[in-house]
């Protein structure tokens, strides 16, 4: 008996245009003015696809990233080490553009374009997408103010990577330094000081609780000047090449993004210049922060694509009972649930990519404000439980690390805790509905697109209306954020799927996802009866 002969198990999935075969992808970035970028993104489709591309993500989730305080002559070097297959990953990505392209090549659909690309190499491997985010975010803050940051922007939009510490690169990489160990999000309790020593430059003494991509060519860290909490950018190296004071304490042992080192740092005469006035720190980062929070939601839908797609590829090719697993009902329900997650986060992201774009008029930039927060929250929340579901489709052999789902499972977490866990966003988007009522305003109004297309949605709409007079009018809200948030994303996904989706996947959307009877909860593959399971999964 030869048991060595391996039958009914799935191919390996590689040698895959990821761009190409997803359909929603493809068809929001034509809709939202990027058809220019089709070819270039089918380019970066077929490498993310390929093989060893996909063996270099898993190989850099397994050999993580090394601290050396130290050379072997004692000398204080403050490296961490990375295996090469991540650095050939994110020198990829950033040659495609997928960090600070829209920026360098502004026209409509740029952000759309950049988001896609940001998101097929996030969908292989995310670790990498963390310092590719920052360094696009940090763009505005450095256009804002030119003094400090136009000799970094020639650098960042630089599609040249070099991952080793020394003067003169042709490209650099920006993380930021926020959070302590007393505060965290509480950013205005930080205790790190910043003295001005003249033109414009502090020396920094304290510490930062976490400090992600700290191989960063250069930082935004606030820290506590004479003035109040202040922005300032802080350089690993000095103008005469010497290395600057930061000095990294220890990476975290996280449960996720295990490619992409995370650390605490301390400021032992670190030397930076400052960003925007003294005392408005905050407000000076804040253009960052907003960038990052949507490449979270980026990040969170480009996770949910990987997990369809694996789940939708062993049930193609996986049988039991006498059938392949993609036609029996039971998974078929399942594959199409989790597909309705995937595009519904993809239509709102590319939906909220355009309106990030430079020709963004002031309706596109009040919706964008509230629809962010909005749509991080909520989309980011749902990561977890879908990788969870498209996980166990794969059975024993998903929950092993030979796998891409058990990584991705861990992974899609910590988006939802970056920049600003549930709580926080679901107070700032109060923040914004009581301060900015344009946003609100813009935001319904885009809601409103999609009145009288289905009933269904009509009268989650009212609802929602109802509930947003109802915390306008309370003086002491908070207890509702979360149920207004979730309410207020629902609304914003049904209302673009109605408009742009096949109608299949609209209408299933809105029978599972609105009204008294929402189908399983938490959970997914409890469809309601009358939705056309089959024509949902074949756009996976």
């Amino acid at each position: 008996m030869d048991t060595h002969t391996v039958v009914n198990q799935p191919p390996p999935r590689v040698d895959v245009d990821e761009y190409g075969t997803n359909a929603a992808l493809v068809e929001g970035v034509e809709r939202y003015d990027a058809a220019w970028a089709h070819h270039h993104l089918h380019l970066t489709g077929q490498r993310v696809g390929t093989a060893s591309f996909i063996a270099d993500a898993a190989t850099a989730n397994r050999r993580e990233p090394t601290l050396r305080t130290h050379d072997r002559y004692g000398h204080r070097i403050d490296e961490v080490e990375y295996d090469d297959s991540y650095h050939r990953i994110i020198s990829a990505a950033i040659g495609d553009g997928a960090h600070t392209s829209a920026w360098a090549d502004p026209r409509p659909g740029a952000n759309v374009a950049r988001a896609a690309a940001f998101m097929l190499y996030a969908q292989v491997e995310p670790g990498h997408a963390c310092p590719v985010s920052m360094t696009h975010s940090v763009v505005p803050v450095l256009q804002a103010h030119p003094g400090v940051g136009a000799p970094w922007l020639d650098r960042v939009f630089s599609r040249t990577y070099d991952g080793h510490l020394r003067p003169g690169k042709p490209g650099a990489v920006f993380g930021m330094a926020m959070t302590e160990k007393q505060g965290g999000s509480d950013v205005r309790a930080n205790m790190t000081s910043a003295r001005p020593i003249g033109d414009g430059r502090y020396v920094l003494d304290g510490h930062k609780w976490f400090c992600s991509a700290p191989m960063s060519d250069a930082f935004l860290v606030l820290a506590q000047a004479p003035g109040g909490l202040s922005c300032f950018l802080v350089p690993r190296l000095l103008e005469d090449g010497e290395r600057n004071g930061i000095r990294i304490m220890r990476l975290k042992d996280k449960l996720g993004n295990r490619a992409n080192a995370s650390s605490e740092v301390e400021y032992d005469g670190a030397v930076g210049t400052l960003v925007g006035e003294e005392g408005r720190g905050v407000r000076t980062i804040i253009e960052m922060v907003a960038r990052t929070r949507l490449d979270c939601t980026y990040g969170s839908t480009a996770g949910m694509r990987q997990a369809t797609a694996e789940a939708a590829w062993h049930a193609r090719h996986r049988s039991a009972f006498g059938r392949l697993l993609v036609d029996q009902p039971a998974m078929q329900g399942v594959l199409a649930d989790l597909q309705l997650e995937t595009e519904a986060a993809t239509a709102v992201s590319l939906r909220l990519a355009r309106a990030h774009d430079a020709d963004a008029d002031a309706g596109e930039i009040a919706f964008r404000r509230l629809a962010t927060a909005v749509t991080k929250y909520w989309v980011c929340k749902r990561g977890p439980g879908h990788a969870y579901e498209a996980l166990e489709c794969l059975g024993g052999n998903g929950y092993t690390e030979d796998f891409p789902l058990a990584m991705r499972y861990r992974e899609q977490p910590v988006l939802a805790v970056w920049e600003g866990s549930g709580n926080v966003i679901a107070l700032d988007v109060l923040r914004a509905l009581s301060r900015e009522p344009e946003t609100w305003e813009a935001f319904d109004a885009e809601l409103a697109l999609a009145s009288g297309v289905d009933a269904r949605f009509d009268a989650h709409l009212g609802d929602v209306r109802r509930l947003v007079a109802e915390v306008r009018a309370d003086a002491a809200p908070g207890h509702q954020a979360r149920g207004l948030v979730s309410a207020l994303a629902v609304a914003l996904q049904a209302s673009l799927l109605l408009r742009t989706a096949p109608p299949p996947v609209a209408d299933a959307f809105v029978a599972s996802r609105l009204g008294d009877r929402r189908f399983g909860g938490a959970l997914y593959g409890a469809l309601p009866d009358g939705v056309d399971v089959r024509a949902i999964v074949e756009r996976i």
